[in-house]
């Protein structure tokens, strides 16, 4: 395709309207009969002018390579794809205003339109549709500083206030919005929504937001596996036995009484044990079981009027044999400490008391080894501080106080960051396919390759592969219950490539790595070369969009939001952190 040398300015009047005249990137309109084949400029060459050419009709003349991407028929309507093909001689012209319309109209008549960016090139404002764009997956890719933040925000902002103006009361109770939040970008009162609830949860100190499981939450199998990280095939079923032992104390008519009566059993048999180490095992779980102090309240030692005879492999108190009498175990002091045993009052100490009776019970009966069992027990123990500053045992209204809630993470640890999102998300799927149909969830993972990561070493391979199956199944099987996941990512080369390529609809922000356009190139394979091309040299706000909303790729320049609804995503700037000092006022003479 040759352009007229006449007509090689930058921009051109029509009808009383400024159009940016044909380049890389652009469209054209090639008229054949009653269609308009529309095509994409993708390359051009000029050639020199030469007194000796054979067709002065070329030189001097701009020559484009262009491909098709779609027509309009008669009615206006754009359709991707190939239809026809352009016949030699037919005319290519402009896109006007109109036109371009037309060919980014992505919103039916009767559909609802998200109104946050702009066509790159020309300029116009193009809408998105709600239904094809919000109830799909969603992935944000580009590195930091690229616009990603921005663009999550603009486009849910406007998908609530447009929501909310069309019916508070059913988008209230109908649509749930779910963020997570890693570096407490979405937390200013005016992002995103002013009709939110922020918990901005801590690991620091215990002024943090605590996020309730109600009064069931830490006996529920599951929540406490993931707490726990515990394995599927030998943890887990031991945890689900001391949860059913802790039911049935919790059940019975007097619950300190039937624990007690347990520990004495199990005192009994431990002191007329001839195994010494199975013995120091159990005998260091009553430690953690039993209280440290008697009724008086000085520290005891359990085993400390007990002494272990070897030629007989026996328990001696006060030089007599506990095995072959019996009836003296109840004057030891393990025996007296587990008399005035009594319940714990912290949910998360309760639990790990009847693990370890649990436990004790196990290895008396051989049904268990120690080193299989206690990691996961010490995983509990390690983290229950961090957990009862996150998490409460009350019955007080849940994660939906208000239907947008955003858990911020940027003062949580970083175990705590992979366990908070894998517990909330997991918890909230599992409630949401009861609900039914006609409702929404959508989960927003904000720096998603924190807990997305294929490459995880921090953790080990049983436990990773348990956190990126809960979300794959969430991404994959979650669309036909209403759940839709929007993951945005600096890294999507760390992110486990199932769950990128689930995506329905992607914005593409800057990218630089090698490995990050890779996957960009096998998750989205509809991606022409020119635009995966111009990736790598993006400005900031500026994406590509490409997915089932859509027919086409399209270079979008998003919407840049106002100060106060921006998340918290900007770079410092050091003529602000260090500012030139205020000249000083001269001094006035009389």
């Amino acid at each position: 395709m040759t352009v007229d040398s006449d007509k090689n300015l930058s921009e051109l009047f029509f009808d009383g309207d400024v159009l940016r005249n044909i380049a890389v990137g652009s469209y054209v309109d090639i008229r054949k009969g009653f269609l308009s084949l529309i095509g994409r400029v993708e390359g051009e060459s000029a050639r020199a002018e030469d007194r000796y050419s054979e067709d002065p009709a070329l030189q001097g003349r701009r020559t484009l390579s262009v491909s098709l991407v779609g027509f309009l028929d008669r009615r206006g309507q754009f359709f991707g794809g190939t239809k026809e093909l352009p016949l030699v001689g037919n005319e290519a012209f402009l896109l006007t205003r109109e036109k371009v319309h037309q060919v980014h109209r992505l919103v039916t008549p009767e559909g609802i339109g998200l109104n946050f960016a702009k066509s790159d090139y020309e300029g116009y404002d193009i809408a998105l549709p709600v239904d094809g764009l919000i109830n799909s997956h969603i992935a944000i890719f580009g590195n930091t500083g690229s616009g990603k933040s921005n663009t999550s925000a603009a486009m849910y902002q406007d998908f609530i206030e447009q929501m909310r103006s069309r019916n508070t009361l059913a988008f209230e109770a109908n649509c749930r919005i779910l963020i997570f939040d890693f570096n407490n970008e979405f937390t200013r009162d005016n992002c995103l929504t002013p009709h939110k609830k922020v918990f901005s949860l801590s690991t620091r100190n215990d002024n943090g937001d605590k996020i309730s499981l109600g009064l069931g939450g830490f006996t529920d199998i599951e929540i406490v596996s993931i707490l726990a990280d515990a394995t599927e095939k030998t943890q887990k079923p031991f945890l689900k036995r001391a949860l059913s032992l802790q039911a049935r104390a919790t059940a019975a008519q007097d619950p300190t009484a039937y624990v007690r009566s347990i520990l004495k059993n199990q005192i009994i048999q431990l002191l007329q044990m001839s195994d010494k180490i199975r013995a120091d095992v159990i005998m260091d779980y009553m430690r953690q079981a039993l209280p440290a102090t008697d009724i008086a309240g000085n520290v005891v030692e359990l085993s400390s009027d007990l002494e272990w005879h070897n030629t007989v492999a026996e328990f001696k108190w006060n030089n007599v044999f506990l095995k072959q009498n019996p009836a003296y175990i109840e004057n030891t002091n393990i025996y007296k400490q587990a008399e005035i045993f009594d319940h714990p009052d912290d949910a998360v100490e309760s639990l790990i008391c009847f693990c370890y009776i649990q436990l004790s019970n196990d290895i008396l009966s051989n049904r268990a080894q120690n080193e299989h069992i206690a990691p996961a027990i010490n995983k509990l123990k390690s983290k229950q501080g961090d957990i009862r500053r996150i998490f409460s045992a009350s019955n007080a209204s849940g994660l939906f106080e208000k239907n947008v809630a955003v858990i911020a993470l940027g003062d949580v640890n970083l175990e705590m960051k992979k366990t908070v999102p894998l517990l909330l998300a997991k918890k909230i799927y599992e409630e949401h396919k009861k609900l039914g149909g006609g409702r929404s969830l959508s989960i927003i993972i904000d720096e998603a390759h924190n807990i997305l990561s294929r490459d995880s070493f921090r953790e080990s391979e049983s436990w990773k592969d348990y956190r990126l199956e809960t979300f794959e199944e969430i991404i994959k099987e979650g669309r036909k219950f209403g759940v839709f996941v929007t993951i945005s990512s600096q890294r999507p080369s760390d992110i486990s490539p199932t769950i990128t390529s689930q995506a329905h609809n992607y914005f593409i922000h800057r990218l630089i790595n090698d490995k990050d356009l890779q996957s960009i190139a096998s998750a989205v394979s509809y991606i022409d070369k020119l635009t995966e091309e111009s990736i790598p040299t993006l400005p900031t706000g500026t994406c590509i969009f490409s997915g089932v909303a859509g027919q086409m790729p399209l270079k979008l320049a998003i919407r840049p939001l106002e100060e106060q609804l921006r998340p918290r995503s900007s770079t410092v700037r050091f003529q602000d952190i260090v500012p030139s000092p205020e000249p000083e006022e001269p001094e006035e003479f009389f």
